[in-house]
């Protein structure tokens, strides 16, 4: 992995594959760029050059005790636009990393954006508040921090679980998989994901939705039960303008068989449009 350091001194870890349109990758909660590595060999083999980051306090990037939010988030990633000096970028967000490709165009606009891809994304808000009655309760949101607080290892071990659809009859998501969540959840430094679980679920991104005004795939699966999509993609597709909207029928929140190769040949059919 090549490296570069932010304005604050932070330095960021990323994969650069293959030549041609960029695609850039924003990993999902608490991972680092190493769970994209099968959607960026596809679309680097298939002509466009994949870029993914660890987020600064997850995987190999530094772990700093400040800017783990989700402004500093959108920033380091402009920062890594700029660095590799990118045009016409593909971004393409899971989960958390969903709502930094939101932020980040909300903050910085789409002069360097042709596309984005939200895939299974926290945007708009998960939090339930008077103004989005039908987010998630705040205690549910507390035991996810106190979850990681009290003792993340087997918090991560048994959220592989429900992100990957384990818990339902039929499932054959592997345990090597599942392992793998782990350890990557385990890289990411214990303030980073602590800090980061307010800036996924309570950060109200609705303005910054409101600002792409590029062509948006917004993907999710209906059996997600880490972001349920009634109150994150189906509400998403209405507040950007050029959005299609993409349902996989029984899909959980994390990439995986089936649903992993649909959604590849989904990005792949709508990046080379």
């Amino acid at each position: 992995m090549s490296v570069f350091t932010t304005t604050d001194g932070t330095d960021i870890h990323y994969k650069d594959w293959g030549s041609g349109q960029p695609v850039v990758f924003s990993h999902g909660w608490p991972l680092n760029a190493d769970a994209w590595d099968g959607q960026m060999r596809f679309v680097a083999e298939n002509g466009f050059r994949a870029i993914a980051h660890d987020r600064r306090g997850h995987g190999r990037s530094a772990q700093p005790w400040q800017g783990n939010d989700m402004d500093t988030y959108a920033d380091d990633l402009a920062q890594l636009i700029e660095h590799l000096g990118l045009d016409n970028v593909v971004l393409v967000g899971h989960s958390t990393g969903g709502g930094e490709v939101a932020r980040y165009i909300g903050r910085h606009g789409t002069a360097r954006v042709a596309k984005s891809v939200l895939l299974g994304a926290v945007p708009p808000q998960m939090l339930k508040t008077g103004s989005n009655p039908g987010g998630l309760p705040i205690e549910v949101i507390d035991g996810i921090r106190e979850g990681v607080r009290l003792d993340r290892s087997e918090f991560y071990r048994t959220l592989s679980e429900s992100f990957y659809g384990a818990n339902r009859p039929g499932s054959s998501v592997s345990q090597g998989t599942r392992d793998a969540f782990w350890l990557m959840s385990m890289q990411a430094g214990l303030k980073a994901a602590y800090d980061c679980i307010a800036q996924f679920s309570e950060t109200d991104f609705t303005e910054d939705l409101k600002r792409i005004d590029v062509p948006t795939l917004i993907a999710h699966g209906d059996d997600d039960q880490i972001v349920p999509i009634a109150n994150s993609a189906q509400k998403a597709a209405r507040l950007v303008k050029y959005a299609t909207l993409k349902i996989y029928p029984g899909a959980p929140h994390g990439l995986t068989g089936a649903f992993e190769q649909a959604f590849n040949a989904d990005l792949l059919d709508f990046i080379t449009k």
